[in-house]
């Protein structure tokens, strides 16, 4: 067992131990903030709570609208810089919020954050799929995935003991460790290889980027905005399902923070064992399908528990989370792959842009409804919920299909042969040839990495 452990604990390659290592970085920064954020902000800012939730939703909106130019910068000055540019504007941000008084400098500061944000969001997808070998891209990503959820439980332990400590010294710190960790990320991020969107050259960078956009590409749009919908199922993880154990059963509050404990382990264990087989866009659907099956199951099982008492109450709910968490990690499967085998190569900054924006869309809508449904409605709410999920799985296949063959019929084979997330045997390795958008010297020295 020991053996196995360590077998998973190895990266797929060097170049994936590095990248989980900027993941890792980046959730402990962020996971160390965000656990003390309410607390930082009401006491020490000295906000009202609705003015915190307030700014938050400005700023979602501004990231929303800066989704699309952001993703232009990327493709323009290189996926690489701009994630470096990304954190070493956020460390700013960051360091300067002990010094912020009053909602409106809270505002422009959380929308300052949002667009950067944004912005290293898009520059880290587009690098990710850019530098990792098609063969290596699934597996690499699910590496980066438990790495993340490793940061974000560290993170958190160091918001809390920042909350534990008695008076508000390490509070009014937080901000700054979190600042301290993102210039060494960014610092880490500047020595990593260049992917080929780094190495244009300035007049390069100018020109037109050759092909439609993502906007013309209806199959893409459809595509990330039902996976904005599929990824409701982290509203059910993190909000209505709490509320459910708390107002709708009898069981423990206690349990709450058990499920969530059980999330982050199996999402630190199981990614790279749920990745396994997903290999290009069909096997993606069909880990959706798997993905939905999972909802549609925990879906039930929590419905169940309105009726139930005592322990029989505690053990179903923890088993509707470790399938609603089983869902979470096939449908991450399935997201890294479309992202690789969708996307125009030559534009993976816009389409990761183009992504947020869709998604955003997909996904905006499910706090509010979702809790009405389930809190409201109980059964027929929970029926609704995943009747929802089995409707955009079923729209996707055909959505990712059209995706597919838009950029088939549009991007030249020797470009799209770049657009995979697996290289499926040696035959067809050879007969693709190497990919034409890695360095081949970065692909021997470093390939086996939110």
């Amino acid at each position: 067992m020991f053996t196995a452990l360590l077998r998973h604990a190895r990266p797929p390659s060097p170049l994936a131990g590095r990248l989980a290592r900027q993941s890792l970085l980046f959730a402990l920064g962020d996971g160390a903030f965000l656990a003390g954020s309410a607390v930082f902000f009401t006491v020490v800012v000295g906000l009202r709570p609705v003015e915190v939730g307030l700014g938050l939703t400005i700023a979602g909106v501004a990231a929303f609208l800066a989704a699309l130019p952001m993703g232009k910068l990327v493709d323009r000055f290189g996926p690489r810089r701009m994630w470096a540019v990304s954190a070493v504007g956020q460390a700013s941000m960051f360091a300067l919020w002990p010094f912020i008084e009053g909602f409106s400098t809270y505002v422009a500061m959380a929308v300052a954050m949002e667009v950067i944000g944004v912005l290293g969001g898009a520059a880290h997808g587009a690098y990710t799929i850019d530098v990792l070998p098609p063969g290596e891209r699934v597996q690499s990503r699910a590496y980066m995935y438990s790495a993340l959820n490793a940061g974000f439980t560290i993170g958190a332990a160091v918001g809390l003991l920042a909350l534990a400590v008695p008076g508000d010294l390490l509070l009014q710190g937080l901000p700054w460790f979190t600042a301290s960790v993102f210039l060494v990320n960014a610092a880490a991020i500047t020595r990593l290889p260049d992917a080929s969107h780094d190495s244009k050259t300035p007049e390069e960078r100018k020109a037109k980027v050759p092909g439609p956009g993502p906007l013309r590409n209806p199959g893409w749009m459809a595509t990330t905005f039902l996976l904005g919908v599929s990824w409701t199922n982290q509203v059910l993880l993190h909000m209505v399902i709490p509320l459910w154990v708390v107002s709708e059963t009898d069981a423990p509050r206690w349990l709450v923070a058990l499920l969530l404990a059980t999330n982050t382990v199996m999402c630190i264990v199981l990614p790279m064992a749920a990745a396994r087989g997903v290999a290009d866009v069909p096997t993606a659907l069909r880990a959706m399908r798997l993905s939905s099956v999972f909802i549609v199951v925990s879906c039930v099982i929590t419905m169940a528990t309105h009726e139930t008492v005592g322990w029989v109450t505690i053990l179903l709910i923890w088993l509707g989370h470790v399938t609603l968490t089983g869902a979470e990690l096939k449908l991450s499967a399935a997201s890294w792959t479309f992202e690789a085998d969708l996307m125009d190569p030559r534009q993976r900054g816009r389409y990761q842009g183009a992504a947020e924006f869709s998604g955003t869309l997909g996904r905006v809508w499910a706090p509010a409804a979702y809790t009405f449904l389930a809190i409201t409605w109980s059964a027929w709410g929970w029926m609704v919920i995943a009747g929802i999920i089995v409707l955009a799985t079923v729209a996707i296949h055909p959505a990712a299909t059209y995706a597919r063959r838009w950029l088939e019929e549009r991007v030249p084979a020797d470009v799209l042969a770049d657009a995979r997330s697996s290289v499926p045997d040696a035959e067809e390795a050879i007969a693709v040839g190497p990919p034409s958008l890695i360095d081949t010297d970065t692909a021997v020295m470093d390939r086996p990495s939110p």
